[in-house]
């Protein structure tokens, strides 16, 4: 994939999801580049995962009115928690969550927001790759602040899903649920992933980058490109534009942790559970160096471990960032 993106590619994106055709030589002239370069960054953009529509005689357009992300809308769409978000939009980066993590490093608020219309290098669970879709995507990460330690931060994966889904619940009428530990899911497909990656004391000063990525509107060769079934909001009829869900997004992440921040997640243990997509199905867990493991899956506890119930109906928890739980088919 692209490391870089042409310095006018998202520009000339822009100006082609108005829904009209623009011809090579007009955006050429626009952008002052060579009908060669307009070919190349419209190449590029292919390469992306974007669809345009190219026809001889009468140029380019996309096929779909894209909502660019606009600051000001967002900070609109936060209302009366927007003081309590700092907010960077960039057009591509490597990853938000790289980004944020070395800002975080070097001091930037609690708070902070990094939000990009593209990620070349994203980044999931267990180091898979996260796949976005420039306007067709929604891939976003947050800087959140703890004075008590790592301790304090079990179970912090769990709320952000379940902020996520609150979210999403708002303008969809086909339910969001969740997975642990952190994925969002309609019909069992994914929608929304998350990947939280902290650092600092055990009981001092420690902090957690959050990365949230959410299916706005795949293309068949982006779903292809997962290797698991995925969903988008297109599909599921939500018409919402991404400006306004990332604020609602934001919004209802900030009820979460400030709860979070006095509670943990045992003040909302009983909120997750009623969007739990597994509760009570039975499943298996891949735990590295075992062999898999069979049960009923049986919610989580107040730390946010997951509480399989085995074949001598005995509770047991797990936890951890490298378990993956799916259904089990055999049964």
């Amino acid at each position: 994939m692209h490391s870089r993106t042409h310095k006018a590619l998202f520009p000339i994106l822009r100006r082609l999801s108005d829904g009209r055709f623009h011809s090579g030589e007009a955006l050429a002239q626009a952008f002052g580049l060579s009908r060669a370069s307009i070919f190349n960054v419209i190449s590029q953009a292919g390469a992306m995962g974007l669809t345009i529509h190219a026809v001889r005689g009468r140029g380019y357009r996309l096929p779909e009115p894209v909502e660019w992300l606009d600051a000001d809308a967002i900070m609109q769409g936060l209302g009366e928690v927007a003081s309590a978000y700092s907010l960077q939009l960039s057009d591509s980066v490597e990853s938000t969550n790289t980004a944020l993590m070395a800002a975080a490093l070097a001091g930037v608020a609690d708070g902070t927001v990094f939000c990009s219309e593209y990620q070349h290098a994203g980044k999931g669970r267990r180091g898979r790759p996260w796949h976005s879709v420039p306007g067709g995507s929604l891939t976003f990460s947050t800087l959140w602040r703890f004075d008590n330690g790592l301790q304090s931060l079990a179970g912090l994966s769990l709320a952000v899903g379940l902020a996520i889904a609150r979210a999403v619940n708002r303008h969809s009428s086909h339910p969001a649920r969740l997975k642990w530990p952190n994925d969002v899911l309609v019909d069992y497909r994914k929608l929304a992933g998350i990947l939280v990656e902290v650092q600092g004391d055990m009981n001092g000063a420690a902090f957690a980058v959050v990365g949230i990525g959410l299916n706005v509107r795949l293309n068949a060769a982006q779903r292809d490109a997962v290797d698991q079934a995925v969903v988008d909001l297109a599909e599921m009829g939500v018409k919402v534009g991404r400006n306004q869900l990332l604020a609602d997004c934001l919004r209802e992440l900030h009820a979460v942790l400030t709860l979070f921040r006095r509670h943990g997640f045992t003040a909302l243990r009983t909120d997750w559970l009623a969007l739990d997509a597994y509760a009570g199905k039975p499943v298996v867990l891949s735990v590295p160096g075992a062999h898999p493991v069979h049960g009923l899956a049986s919610g989580v506890d107040e730390t946010g471990a997951f509480l399989l119930r085995d074949a001598a109906s005995c509770l047991v928890p797990y936890s951890g960032g490298e378990i993956s739980l799916r259904l089990d088919v055999r049964r």
